[in-house]
């Protein structure tokens, strides 16, 4: 039985190379963000706007408790999950915790194409948002860095990328 969380900021890959390891390590493949919208119906942001952040942390912790059950699982976490409750602490029992560690250029360069998509990006361009990613991940790290394997997933460019970064992580996990 195998339980690989995969942790990062948003943007960080936890998707894109998740899914792609998952099926090296013939682990099924859960975003905890996706697991949620099927639950509840509504996206995140449905979630966030109509109960709130502290009623989305409890969905998020009652259902990360819920797919941590599941064997050989890889399991991709919204960024700021392993930040509420003993979440990180928790998922360190459950199984190993992986930290895609991106910095903040790289994950602004990232996020400025898809800020439709994230709504606490809206509106927040060049500096602005690297000042706001920055602030954030200075205010995550003490979480983050609680995880069994930090690996730097600086360059995902292209699918060769992806494949080297899971290839990688494969032989590490």
């Amino acid at each position: 039985m195998k339980r690989v969380f995969l942790i990062g900021y948003m943007g960080a890959g936890k998707t894109t190379v998740g899914k792609d390891l998952a099926g090296r390590m013939g682990l099924s493949f859960i975003d905890l963000d996706c697991y949620i919208e099927g639950r509840y119906h509504k996206t995140v942001g449905q979630i966030f706007a109509e109960k709130g952040e502290e009623a989305f942390r409890d969905i998020e912790r009652r259902m990360l408790h819920e797919v941590s059950m599941f064997e050989d699982v890889l399991i991709s976490t919204g960024g700021g999950a392993p930040c509420f409750f003993d979440n990180m602490e928790f998922m360190n029992g459950a199984g190993t915790t992986v930290y895609l560690k991106v910095s903040v250029e790289e994950l602004a360069k990232r996020l400025e194409t898809c800020k439709t998509t994230r709504p606490v990006l809206k509106g927040r361009f060049g500096e602005e948002l690297r000042t706001f990613i920055g602030e954030s991940l200075e205010k995550r790290n003490p979480y983050y860095m609680k995880v069994s394997v930090i690996f730097d997933a600086e360059v995902m460019l292209t699918e060769t990328d992806v494949h080297q970064i899971s290839e990688a992580l494969e032989k590490i996990l």
